[in-house]
């Protein structure tokens, strides 16, 4: 199964999602993923919460100020954008990267029904492997049950690390395994889009942070699961991580 052969099958799947609203993306009704995010501020649009996917809050794990830069790997709908918006005020910014047309067309028509409201976001289309962003701009990276869809881990990583500044924060929800899965299922194309395929153990995903350059890796657990179609246990986690200042 190549790169190619994945990417398509995650586009497509999240593009549906987009257009008709879906909500059976990241794993289907079954699985440990939750759509259901913390209250902060006020109320974010319907239009991006029904098209949202995630599996944690990772707006829980940053505390971004008056001015911050926050990004969104694999934004979607914009939800977590949204409500970083109103964290980061009127001085910062709050950027979202997806690499469906569909979502960031969604998500920009979301952000002119609103008008002035917020006018701090902004969606560019790209690969969260290839990302459209300054180097050292970011306060936060921030992700929901996103980063597991992609081919090249490694290659989102180190990008991540690069548009970091010093003692930028890395904070992600995202699903973890207990142990590797069956070969057979990593060949699985619905099991890659249903966000469980790709998925990382907890020691795959501390030992490639490591490697990027990332410091004080921590995992929590948020939730577990194990459906039986998938012959494997596996958990929507809470991951943070920090870009180290150098001098």
């Amino acid at each position: 199964m190549s790169e190619l052969e994945i990417r398509k099958a995650v586009k497509e799947r999240y593009a549906r999602m987009a257009t008709t609203s879906d909500s059976s993306s990241c794993g289907g009704e079954e699985d440990c993923c939750s759509t259901d995010l913390i209250s902060i501020g006020e109320p974010v649009p319907v239009e991006a919460s029904s098209v949202n996917a995630g599996c944690g809050s990772p707006l829980l794990l940053i505390s971004p100020k008056e001015g911050d830069v926050v990004l969104d790997l694999g934004s979607g709908g914009g939800i977590d954008i949204f409500r970083a918006s109103q964290l980061v005020g009127g001085t910062g910014r709050a950027i979202g990267v997806d690499a469906t047309p569909e979502m960031i067309w969604r998500a920009r028509e979301t952000k002119s029904k609103y008008g002035d409201k917020y006018t701090n976001t902004e969606f560019r289309l790209g690969e969260i492997e290839h990302l459209p962003i300054e180097s050292k701009s970011v306060d936060y990276v921030i992700s929901n049950c996103v980063i597991n869809l992609s081919p090249d881990k490694p290659a989102v990583l180190e990008e991540s690390f690069r548009v970091l500044k010093e003692g930028g924060v890395f904070a992600v929800a995202d699903i973890t395994l207990q142990n590797e899965i069956p070969e057979a299922s990593r060949k699985d194309l619905d099991s890659w889009s249903a966000c469980l395929a790709g998925a990382l153990t907890d020691s795959e995903y501390r030992s490639l942070l490591g490697r990027t350059g990332f410091q004080g890796v921590e995992i929590e657990h948020v939730s577990d699961s194990n459906i039986g179609k998938y012959p494997f246990k596996y958990f929507s986690s809470h991951i943070t991580a920090k870009k180290p200042t150098v001098g």
